[in-house]
């Protein structure tokens, strides 16, 4: 893949290359992520401004911008410094007064010289019950009225650009973009009744009416496709890069497995059984695996992860589990050195706390192949970690680690097996933007004898309620976790909260019975709390949310989250699924502050009633948006222009599966279309896809 196609030059050109743009203005437009002539074709109105002229202001019902055709009367200059100068003009039935702050007088008259006929168009308002427009935003001759757009475009702006900047430098890129030969499937287009390209892009910046200005508008929807596409695009060649570099197939015998499955006392769901039956043909197939687990909170992910962990020593060779946290990785080696012990395999743990001596015994054991599983933090990255044979790598809660992770773990091993477990319930849509690249196995029953929780909403005036139920539960023999707001996302402040609340419950509830947990701890207290309460030392957790992912306490049957309102769907619904575990009726009280508006209110009684991820991260997704729900900041999630994951799942489903059928007839981009989307890959600034291509 030679540089950038000579068509695109032009668009990639420095901003200050096109007319009307300075230095200054170029500084301007970088404040709305505008660098070079091609960010400023995907720079799309927002929303636009009705200028199709009427007779008279009395068409209009004020405030509303008007456009109408005046005559010009008698000038009033300012009577004080800093006074409003105004001009009386008379439309086809009614005068009224145009009103400017600190014009130029000189300007004024040549702009509007007494007796002649103008157009003007701004905002009309009534002041003191005098109608007036305030700065008309044009000031025509009647026969540059046909320069006016009946329907103006509003571009989004930054501090210190005006609309007619923005639109002047859009209208100078547009001539800069070329047409481009079709990457659309041609069937495609004809069903959606697309535009070409350049075409496209011309009818979005000149919108003749509001509908022009909708995701479903066939200009804009082609735009969004556009995007959706070359994110498919790339995400489908890491798939394919991944799946040709494996060459190793992994069979395993069953005999581990059916040790493990003996032991237990309950037998696993039948989508347990399945989701295990797709990674295991995954694992004996000579591509490469790349698969993502999701299940709902107590699905019963790390049982299937740990049969596959098997599947990988009883083919001779090692299997390694990563997860974001220390407190995580321990409680996986926990949770799992029983099943381990059923099956007679080795199992370790490696964190960043390992030193010494220790750590190199480890290491030694691990590259001589003696330890069969590895569980640890991203410390299992590190460049002495040498694997004897890697065969699978399992990465617990996906959304802290992104693709380029992803690659950078399965080199560990003779091309590994990668296979990601979530916790976190995605929308359809999300999983194809964030995970296009990976086959995905959903575990959507819960195991048998999971108790449902009792959700309760209760006012924080209602505290010593509370506090009073806690103190009955702690007689009872029963645990609690009691979750601390975020404070503004101060840390400090959080601390505070924290601390104080676990004050008023260790005087409320006594000595000894109370723990506490929060991110500014060093790692060690950390751990000890938590395995004090895990031990049954502890009675009460207040903790902040440090707790959300992957605590495991069946006796902790009560879960306080304090302020919940201000807590997204996703995380309480997260922070729920910490209880329930065991056999006690479990409860959880959200505690939310008076009066809650709208939003909050629909998200506490949407948890109130249901218990399904799937159906509660839709519904956020739908109140939050999509960068918001993962936080797009570590999410790994595209930033599109043009196109809308909420609105536009669909697309997005249309954009894989093209994407997927392309490379499945001309892998390497080499044939007509091939090439047309090489050229669309080069546009949208895919640089990870051109270098995929390259190395293929």
């Amino acid at each position: 893949m030679k540089g950038r196609p000579p068509v695109l030059f032009p668009l990639f050109a420095e901003l200050e290359t096109l007319e009307g743009v300075g230095p200054k203005t170029a500084k301007l437009f970088a404040g709305l992520g505008v660098e070079k002539p091609r960010d400023l074709l995907f720079t799309l109105p927002h929303s636009g401004v009705d200028r199709r002229p009427r007779a008279s202001i009395r068409d209009y019902l004020p405030p509303a911008v008007a456009t109408v055709e005046v005559t010009v009367g008698a000038h009033f200059p300012p009577l004080r410094k800093g006074g409003p100068y105004r001009v009386m003009v008379r439309d086809s039935v009614t005068e009224f007064q145009l009103v400017f702050f600190r014009a130029k007088d000189d300007w004024l008259q040549k702009q509007l010289p007494t007796g002649q006929r103008r157009i003007v168009s701004g905002k009309l308002e009534i002041f003191d019950s005098i109608a007036q427009i305030v700065h008309p935003d044009h000031i025509l001759r009647p026969e540059e009225g046909a320069d006016l757009p009946a329907w103006e475009p509003v571009y989004p702006l930054t501090a210190g650009l005006t609309q007619r900047s923005v639109a002047r430098a859009a209208a100078a890129a547009l001539e800069r973009a070329a047409d481009l030969a079709e990457w659309i499937d041609p069937a495609l287009k004809a069903r959606e009744g697309w535009p070409d390209w350049a075409e496209a892009l011309r009818a979005a910046h000149a919108p003749a009416s509001g509908a022009d200005m909708t995701p479903t508008a066939p200009a804009r929807a082609r735009l969004a496709y556009d995007e959706l596409f070359a994110h498919q695009l790339t995400l489908a060649l890491a798939r394919a890069t991944l799946r040709r570099g494996k060459g190793r197939a992994s069979r395993g015998t069953g005999d581990l497995q059916r040790k493990v499955l003996e032991s237990l006392p309950y037998s696993p769901t039948g989508a347990q059984t399945r989701t295990l039956a797709e990674i295991a043909a995954d694992m004996a197939s000579d591509r490469r695996m790349n698969r993502l687990l999701q299940g709902d909170v107590g699905a019963g992910k790390t049982l299937v992860a740990f049969l596959a962990l098997l599947v990988a020593v009883e083919a001779g060779g090692q299997g390694a589990m990563m997860a974001p946290t220390e407190i995580l990785a321990r409680q996986h080696l926990e949770s799992l050195t029983p099943l381990a012990e059923a099956a007679g395999i080795r199992i370790e743990l490696l964190t960043g706390r390992d030193k010494g001596s220790d750590r190199a015994a480890k290491l030694a054991a691990l590259a001589e192949g003696q330890i069969d599983v590895l569980v640890g933090t991203h410390a299992i990255f590190q460049k002495d970690v040498n694997f004897h044979d890697l065969r699978l790598a399992v990465v617990d809660e996906q959304h802290r680690f992104g693709v380029a992770q992803r690659m950078e773990l399965g080199a560990k091993g003779q091309a590994a097996d990668v296979l990601v477990m979530t916790a976190t319930p995605i929308p359809r849509s999300l999983a194809l933007a964030q995970y296009g690249d990976m086959d995905i196995s959903l575990l959507d029953e819960k195991p048998a004898g999971r108790q449902p929780v009792r959700t309760a909403l209760v006012s924080t005036g209602r505290i010593d309620e509370v506090v009073d139920h806690l103190r009955r539960a702690v007689a009872e023999g029963r645990q609690a976790y009691w979750v601390c707001p975020l404070v503004e996302e101060s840390e400090v402040l959080d601390l505070t909260a924290a601390t104080e609340r676990f004050l008023m419950l260790r005087a409320a509830l006594g000595e000894g019975v109370v723990g506490l947990v929060h991110g500014q701890m060093p790692p060690v207290e950390k751990d000890a709390a938590m395995a004090a309460f895990a031990a049954g030392r502890s009675k009460v957790l207040v903790a902040t949310t440090v707790i959300e992912v992957g605590v495991n306490v069946p006796n902790a049957s009560i879960m306080v989250i304090e302020r919940a309102e201000i807590f997204g769907l996703a995380q309480l619904h997260q922070l729920r699924g910490r209880v329930g575990r065991g056999a006690a009726e479990s409860t959880c009280l959200l505690l939310y502050q008076p009066p809650l508006g709208g939003t909050a209110e629909r998200r506490l009684q949407l948890l109130r009633e249901t218990e399904d991820g799937f159906r509660i991260a839709e519904e956020d997704l739908a109140i939050r948006g999509a960068g918001d729900m993962i936080g797009t900041a570590q999410s790994g999630l595209p930033r599109f222009r043009i196109a809308d994951l909420e609105r536009q799942a669909a697309l997005l489903a249309v954009a894989q599966s093209d994407a997927r059928a392309l490379l499945a007839v001309d892998p390497s981009l080499t044939g007509p279309r091939g090439q047309a989307a090489r050229v669309l890959l080069w546009l949208m600034e895919q640089d990870r896809a051109i270098r995929l291509i390259s190395v293929g």
